[in-house]
């Protein structure tokens, strides 16, 4: 049992760790919005369709309309939001910024009716993690080291975690079916369409020609489907069922290290001295949110990968 469940959860670590570096592949020939819309149209209609055929039962007016309202902020507000940035900030760094989720996911937990308070550790992971942000993003002459992210690319990576947190926050109270690989294929599939609603409207298919698509981002784009989204969730909705929340809940601190990793021995992405300690400082501080005494145990319906 341990050997199946270390198998699980270190396969968890790369195959989420490695989607930020699949997707800047993906998206360097084909429209971000599309992409994002393409991989989870076909991993979603996977995920329900296998489940149904498992006899789980048809999901009911309520469930799609609340797995509508969870699927577009997160994979529009989310991956989809990701996937734009990527095409000019690297994914490692990306990585790092929406690792900030559990930041916004404290704060709003804290301001919904009935929500949990943050402890005094929780609050100090709070500030310590924003630090770290600051640290990234912040004035060039920061430690010495300079950089040049493009501004818009770091607002959508703001923007990101602070959509996702959101829909997590309403998954919690939403009427979703209980089992975990049904309700993230449905989220999948409501966001797919939203996705591509913002596709279409902002102008992503005019003269866009699948001709054009590089070998490397359709290689992206398969292995976004097969193993980001159904590998990935899979191993996931196994951990999630026969490990600790505590142990299942590390991806969060470990994928940013295996994407800055990556990025660095794959796509020549800078790793200086600035960014090693920003993520130390932002790791450290997801690692005191995710374990601080009033922490909800429950993880969410989809974990921070979706990338």
């Amino acid at each position: 049992m341990k050997t199946k469940l270390w198998s699980a959860l270190i396969a968890l670590w790369i195959v989420w760790g490695s989607t930020y570096l699949a997707i800047r592949f993906a998206v360097e020939t084909i429209p971000p919005f599309l992409h994002a819309a393409l991989r989870f149209l076909v991993s979603g209609a996977i995920l329900v369709i296998w489940r149904r055929m498992a006899g789980e039962p048809l999901p009911t007016q309520s469930n799609w309309k609340a797995a509508a309202i969870v699927g577009t902020l997160l994979l529009v507000g989310g991956n989809g939001f990701v996937s734009l940035a990527e095409q000019t900030v690297p994914s490692g760094i990306a990585a790092l910024m929406i690792t900030t989720s559990p930041f916004w996911l404290a704060l709003f937990e804290a301001l919904r009716a009935g929500g949990t308070k943050p402890s005094g550790q929780a609050i100090v992971g709070l500030l310590l993690g924003f630090s770290g942000v600051f640290v990234l993003i912040g004035p060039g002459e920061i430690g010495g080291e300079q950089h040049a992210f493009n501004t818009f690319g770091v607002v959508l990576l703001l923007i990101a975690p602070i959509l996702w947190s959101l829909g997590s926050i309403y998954s919690r109270g939403a009427d979703m079916p209980k089992s975990t690989l049904m309700s993230t294929g449905m989220q999948m599939l409501t966001g797919a369409l939203a996705l591509f609603v913002v596709s279409v409207a902002a102008g992503e298919l005019r003269g866009f020609n699948p001709g054009g698509v590089s070998m490397r981002s359709w290689w992206g784009l398969i292995y976004l489907i097969t193993f980001g989204s159904l590998v990935g969730f899979v191993a996931y909705g196994w951990l999630i069922q026969n490990a600790p929340v505590s142990l299942t809940s590390t991806y969060a601190y470990v994928n940013p290290v295996v994407a800055v990793i990556l990025g660095w021995l794959f796509a020549g992405e800078e790793l200086n001295a600035r960014v090693a300690a920003a993520s130390i400082i932002i790791i450290s501080a997801v690692v005191m949110i995710n374990f601080s005494k009033n922490s909800r145990s429950k993880l969410e319906l989809i974990p921070e990968e979706i990338e």
